[in-house]
């Protein structure tokens, strides 16, 4: 069973090189590259340590490869992020390729026809009520623009039906109850030391003084997301996550 894991890993990774144009040996010239020079700080998979996570699709410092094989040389000015004077133009960019293809999820072929899957999205799933594609839509839930080159198609399954299972931190849903006996629900938005703010599903927002507060409940595994097992026939989910998977940030 691990070896069938490992080696449809190691086959969806080299499709994702050969789409965008790297060799598997530039990939992994670059992949020894930056354990050598960046993991020290960034993680051995490039997730973060001292360092910011690299593994997503946009880097707040580097929106092309171009710029990103610049970083990787000259580093950031006023940041911790040195640059790796060592390396010549040709090994930042080996290195540039690796990095940018932790944060990309290989396309693979789906079951479901996405065009089907758009057009459920935009009526019968009601999701633009709580999603942002491309600008359209409502930002109660987390933005969709480029989920398919973030998160693969067995990921966005369960959050279609099971949308508790790995709720984002930064939609943490709280529950409290103030003196005066009021409960309110909803997620967090912001929380210090002595003041939280929750947004509730219909969008207001409250925001309380932890001392005026007999009860203060985190559900880490409740989500303001319905389930869609039971929306949706097994033929529409197929739809819906294979529309979803094709979102990759391209307008």
């Amino acid at each position: 069973m691990h070896l069938k894991i490992f080696s449809r890993l190691a086959a969806c990774f080299l499709l994702c090189c050969l789409q965008n144009g790297w060799s598997q040996d530039d990939l992994e010239r670059g992949k020894k590259l930056f354990q050598a020079h960046c993991a020290l700080c960034h993680g051995q998979t490039g997730t973060g340590g001292r360092g910011p996570n690299l593994a997503q699709p946009t880097l707040a410092h580097a929106p092309d490869d171009e710029a990103l094989a610049k970083v990787i040389s000259e580093g950031i000015p006023g940041t911790e992020m040195p640059g790796a004077w060592q390396l010549t133009d040709r090994e930042a960019g080996l290195v540039a390729s690796y990095v940018r293809s932790l944060g990309r999820v290989a396309v693979v072929a789906l079951p479901g026809d996405s065009e089907r899957g758009r057009a459920l999205y935009e009526s019968k799933g009601g999701c633009a009520g709580c999603h942002i594609i491309h600008g359209a839509g409502s930002s109660i839930g987390p933005e969709l623009t480029d989920i398919g080159a973030r998160r693969n198609a067995d990921f966005i399954r369960e959050s279609l039906v099971k949308p508790g299972a790995s709720v984002p931190p930064s939609f943490l849903m709280v529950k409290v109850t103030t003196r005066e006996g009021k409960t309110v629900g909803g997620m967090r938005v912001n929380e210090d030391t002595f003041t939280i703010q929750i947004r509730d599903a219909a969008g207001r927002f409250y925001s309380f003084r932890k001392s005026d507060l007999t009860s203060l409940k985190k559900e880490p595994n409740v989500s303001l997301m319905p389930a869609y097992d039971t929306k949706f026939t097994a033929a529409e989910l197929d739809d819906l996550i294979a529309y979803l998977a094709s979102l990759r940030g391209e307008s």
